[in-house]
């Protein structure tokens, strides 16, 4: 299968399973993974810095692929070289942990998760966020007593007790070196190894040995620049090579110019960027410029629909994306659904942004937005489809675009109502990834620039006011605004989720009969719109908060909801739906009924991984235990819930339909076993883990 094929088809084609298993691994290095090790050992802040492209994330994840035993947490990696945001910076530490955002103060969580935890953070391609990630680690570090950071960045972060270490170019041999010497240089070995990738059977000999040596010199032995120039032996000899690239980088550093150091070697990259890009042909060389828009890496579809125009025409896309491979400016397929992914290193794509003419990307620009718009619409988790699940895995790949859709959009007055109706109707995926903070952070952004009465401004506060309740912000004066534009607007969608969020917000703040009274009346008018979707979310929340005061109401409201979600088919939905019946049989009494409902959606949400349920699930099953008269089960359960509480830095003391049914049980618990017996059996559940925890909570009571 050529590469073409293997573009097209993705990685699950023979021919890509071949090129990974003969994918080049991680050379040299010792002495700096030495290194990193040794200071790691007497500090809690690492930086790794250097220019692009020589190597510092490679050997940031080749540490943290050595280091993992060493820490009773791990080790977890954050790559921000997809984000340009300085907010989102925290809210991304907070997905890479596992942690559902459900506070406004998103640092006071990830400080209070990370209190006491021996883990080891890498934070990846730190320099365009200096400020934001010097102040987080600031505070991070501060309010922990055990964790670590390691920091890859072209310049230090410059906060107190930072220990620095250069990421040095790969060693090259000297002048005088023989075949045996030159061919252990690590910059040779990287050049031999990519080099055999592209011409199998090649090896450094007394023939060529010269000309590498000379080559890896000329190069800097900066990795990148060596992958690059690697490539070009599959139509020309190392010696060919060399001369080609002599008489490049003499015209593009005149001596004199090429100062020491750091700057020889950013010149020497820039030169053989330059270089590579001047060997593409024209296509190729568009088309690069316009994939460095695609922060997430694209699949060959998007990039046919979004790339082609101003002299690039559609049927060329897939030929010219293998021509990319082929000289490694594009990376190879990464396995995403039915189809392959496809990545540029962050230093290419940087440099293919500066090469991109003004009239093609302003074309461009206007293309990536209406992509993105119209995807997140098609994919939208809220509707009441069998494929709920399957849409919220093929949108989160490709986050990173939408987040630079967004920017986009939000960057020009004009564009902003675009930028805020796509940010609302993220609000799913926000809340099902526990991307809180980051949802809210897009809304305020909209909404500040769109203060005019709009239905993108009443959907943007309906958005952020429904955010607002599940981080405990009080969402009473965002459904003021929202319901009064609504019904200045007298639009029928907007009086529709306008009530929904009026009805949140008074059974919030205790008004029973104004909150049902509310949503019953959005039920009605998202019923008469033919949203069904809406009225699925309505049902949803009615049943959740009304379980306390009118449990025999909400039970109703979500046993509608169940059968509504089963008619269609819409699996997620109806694993909320069967939650909140449990809740509300549990203030009934029926706690037979609670642990059946609760169990069955343990076992789904296990699935999709959502942690935020599950730590639900396991609290109601412990109470389930603790009536039945099996207490040391019930504290067990107990303390595995807790740890998950942790993760979410959360606890069921601040959520209203918990805290009772929480105290109560812990209470009866400790008062039969003892505080003893409690106290190890809720230990031994903190211990499990959330795979075990899981599991026990499944096992036959």
């Amino acid at each position: 299968m050529s590469v073409k094929d293997e573009i097209r088809s993705g990685p699950d084609a023979p021919a890509a399973e071949q090129r990974q298993a003969d994918a080049p691994g991680f050379v040299g290095r010792r002495h700096e993974i030495a290194q990193v090790r040794r200071i790691l050992a007497q500090t809690r802040l690492l930086t790794l810095t250097g220019v692009g492209g020589v190597g510092k994330t490679r050997l940031a994840r080749r540490v943290s692929e050595l280091l993992p035993r060493k820490y009773r947490e791990g080790v977890r990696l954050v790559e921000l070289a997809t984000i340009d945001e300085e907010d989102l910076v925290a809210p991304a530490v907070a997905a890479a942990l596992g942690i559902h955002d459900r506070t406004p103060d998103l640092v006071a969580q990830l400080i209070e998760h990370l209190a006491d935890k021996q883990l080891l953070l890498v934070l990846d391609n730190c320099e365009h966020l200096l400020g934001a990630c010097a102040r987080l680690v600031q505070q991070l570090l501060h309010g922990t007593s055990r964790l670590q950071i390691l920091a890859t960045s072209r310049q230090s972060l410059g906060v107190y007790g930072e220990r620095v270490l250069p990421v040095p170019s790969l060693p090259t041999p000297q002048p005088g070196d023989g075949t045996r010497d030159i061919v252990r240089r690590d910059a040779v070995r990287l050049f031999t190894e990519r080099a055999a990738t592209i011409r199998p059977g090649f090896h450094v000999d007394t023939a060529n040995a010269r000309a590498v040596a000379r080559l890896a010199r000329r190069l800097d032995g900066i990795p990148l620049a060596i992958e690059l120039a690697a490539v070009r032996l599959r139509t020309t000899s190392v010696e060919d090579l060399v001369n080609e690239l002599d008489e490049r980088l003499e015209t593009a550093l005149p001596a004199g110019e090429a100062g020491p150091g750091t700057l020889a070697r950013h010149q020497t990259l820039r030169a053989t960027m330059e270089w590579s890009f001047g060997l593409c042909s024209p296509g190729e060389r568009r088309l690069w410029e316009r994939l460095s828009m695609f922060a997430g890496g694209v699949d060959v579809e998007t990039a046919e629909a979004v790339c082609p125009g101003q002299g690039l025409a559609c049927e060329d896309v897939l030929d010219l994306m293998t021509g990319l491979v082929d000289k490694s400016i594009l990376g190879g397929a990464e396995p995403h659904g039915l189809g392959g992914r496809h990545r540029m290193l962050e230093t290419i794509r940087a440099y293919g942004r500066e090469q991109l003419p003004p009239a093609d990307a302003e074309a461009l620009r206007e293309r990536f937005i209406d992509h993105y718009r119209r995807l997140v619409e098609r994919v939208r988790v809220d509707r009441l489809e069998p494929d709920q699940i399957d849409r919220l895995r093929m949108l989160k790949p490709d986050l990173p675009n939408v987040r630079v859709a967004l920017d986009l959009c939000l960057g020009r007055p004009g564009d902003a109502p675009a930028g805020l109706e796509i940010a609302s109707e993220l609000w799913s995926t926000w809340l099902v990834t526990g991307a809180l903070s980051e949802g809210r952070y897009w809304l305020k952004r909209g909404l500040a620039l769109v203060p005019g009465p709009s239905v993108a401004r009443a959907m943007g506060l309906w958005a952020d006011g429904l955010l607002a309740h599940y981080q405990g912000d009080a969402a009473a004066a965002g459904a003021r605004e929202c319901l009064a534009l609504a019904r200045q607007l007298r639009d029928e969608k907007a009086l529709a989720f306008a009530a929904q969020l009026s009805g949140v917000a008074a059974l919030c703040e205790g008004d029973v009969e104004g909150g049902l009274t509310f949503l019953e009346e959005a039920r009605t008018r998202h019923w008469a719109r033919g949203d069904v979707g809406a009225v699925a979310v309505t049902l949803y929340l009615a049943a959740l908060f009304a379980a306390m005061m009118r449990p025999d109401r909400a039970a109703g409201y979500g046993e509608e909801l169940v059968t509504l979600c089963e008619r269609r088919n819409a699996t997620l939905f109806r694993a909320y739906a069967l939650y909140a019946v449990g809740m509300a049989r549990w203030e009934q009494g029926d706690w037979r009924q609670t642990e059946a409902r609760m169990r069955e959606v343990a076992a789904f949400w296990r699935g999709t991984e959502d942690r935020w349920g599950l730590t639900q699930c396991l609290e109601a099953l412990a109470w389930t235990a603790g009536v039945r008269g099996r207490y040391e089960r019930a504290a067990r359960l107990l303390g595995a819930a807790h740890l998950l509480w942790e993760a979410v830095a959360s606890s069921p003391t601040r959520l209203r339909y918990q805290a009772r049914s929480h105290q109560e049980c812990a209470e009866r618990a400790r008062r039969e076993l003892g505080a003893q017996a409690f106290t190890a059996a809720f230990r031994d559940g903190t211990r499990l883990g959330l795979a075990r925890a899981i599991a026990y909570a499944l096992e036959d009571p």
